[in-house]
């Protein structure tokens, strides 16, 4: 049986520092037509994988600054509140899905899809949150109707995009052997 490897703390920031990378520059690929940035959700695969790869500290720490660099080197998304509201929300999405994987007994495609979820829940609660406050602040409406059309509605596509990717890329991880799932408390290859 092959033993899992934990990759040294030079590796796990050097990955942060690739997921914080690839966040920077997805978004290019769609900002011509900003419906579809905003339905494919670009700079949340990087985050929710980062978490997953890197733990919840990188998760929380990429989420975070991601949309706020974006927003400083390229104005897009606006600082406020967009940026400053994403930035609470992928960090939630890093942090929940490194914390709640890394506490998963067994790690694979099911874990993965508890993970993504609850993240993907945990992040959006968050993000409207931070817009309520936000929104007082500067004094504009937030309403309910905003919310599931910010959160849900218009992010399908990123959502099924998300769900579909990201076990797609941990199961090559697995196979190539860069990362183990776990049944139990051993690591296991993919067949």
């Amino acid at each position: 049986m092959n033993e899992t490897k934990t990759p040294s703390p030079a590796q796990t920031l050097a990955i942060a520092a690739m997921m914080l990378a690839l966040g920077l520059v997805l978004p290019f690929f769609t900002g011509q037509i900003p419906q579809v940035g905003n339905m494919l959700c670009p700079m949340h695969l990087p985050v929710l994988l980062c978490g997953l790869l890197c733990g919840w500290k990188y998760g929380l720490a990429v989420g975070f600054v991601l949309p706020l660099l974006r927003s400083a080197a390229i104005g897009a998304p606006p600082l406020f509140p967009t940026a400053a509201a994403m930035a609470f929300e992928l960090a939630a999405y890093g942090f929940l899905t490194g914390f709640l994987y890394a506490r998963s007994r067994r790690q694979g495609a099911a874990a993965l899809y508890r993970c993504l979820i609850s993240a993907m829940i945990g992040g959006r609660i968050v993000w409207a949150a931070a817009r309520v406050i936000l929104s007082g602040v500067s004094g504009q409406a937030f309403t309910w109707q905003m919310f599931l059309s910010g959160a849900f509605l218009t992010a399908i596509p990123g959502i099924i995009l998300q769900l579909t990717f990201i076990p797609l890329v941990m199961a090559a991880l697995n196979r190539t052997g860069l990362v183990r799932f776990r049944q139990g408390g051993e690591a296991v290859r993919a067949a």
